[in-house]
């Protein structure tokens, strides 16, 4: 057990030359963060659609709150945990090879990549307004509520209600895939490596939508059980 504790504070370690582009990031978007929170007219290229009744623009402190929950809460280390697990089972990075410390670096990797992913997003939904927050849908039916789902992972609401492509979470799917090719074993630095990645991390997000679109009805179901 400490073995596998200590392999994992060494994988976190051997990525520490990504430390200053997590400074870098994060001081870019506490400077965008700092900007006035004043409500703005529909955005270019905005889609017209209600807003589900319990939204309501975020103030600065309630983002930069849900920013702190997504990089340092357990839910954070559990996804590096799961992400690094996948990765174990398929042998890649090659380089890192398999046991203790190989699972370590790939913690470590994953949450790296996690931490400059939001860090982005955070500066970028800020200076633009987007709120990439999810609300379950009051739709019926199983295709139209996963339509829901996926479609509130490619748009973010604005301080109006309306929707837009989300920049922000493009834009830091797309960073941390390319950043954090800086710490990358050679098989894995090409810029085709980088865009598979960037999918990934895209993809992720949607499945994770969908499960929270329907996790409300299992979990009523369950609980009827």
């Amino acid at each position: 057990m400490i073995a596998a504790a200590e392999s994992v504070c060494k994988g976190i370690s051997r990525t520490s030359r990504v430390t200053v582009f997590l400074v870098l990031g994060t001081a870019i978007s506490a400077t965008l963060a700092v900007a006035e929170d004043r409500p703005e007219s529909d955005p270019p290229s905005a889609t017209s659609s209600s807003p589900p009744p319990q939204f309501t623009p975020m103030t600065r402190s309630e983002r930069f709150s849900n920013y702190l929950g997504s990089v340092a809460s357990y839910w954070s280390i559990i996804r590096a945990a799961a992400a690094a697990g996948i990765q174990q089972a398929n042998g890649t990075p090659k380089e890192w090879g398999g046991g203790a410390a190989g699972y370590g670096d790939r913690v470590g990797d994953a949450y790296a990549y996690n931490v400059i992913n939001r860090t982005l997003q955070y500066g970028i939904s800020a200076a633009l307004h987007e709120d990439n927050r999810y609300f379950v849908s009051d739709q019926t039916g199983f295709f139209r509520r996963t339509k829901y789902a996926i479609r509130s992972t490619l748009l973010a609401r604005h301080d109006n209600g309306s929707q837009s492509i989300s920049f922000s979470r493009f834009g830091g799917a797309a960073g941390a895939a390319f950043i954090s090719r800086s710490w990358q074993p050679r098989s894995t630095t090409t810029a085709g490596d980088g865009a598979v990645s960037f999918g990934l991390t895209i993809s992720a997000d949607v499945g994770f939508n969908v499960f929270r679109e329907f996790w409300p009805d299992l979990k009523r179901h369950l609980r009827k059980k």
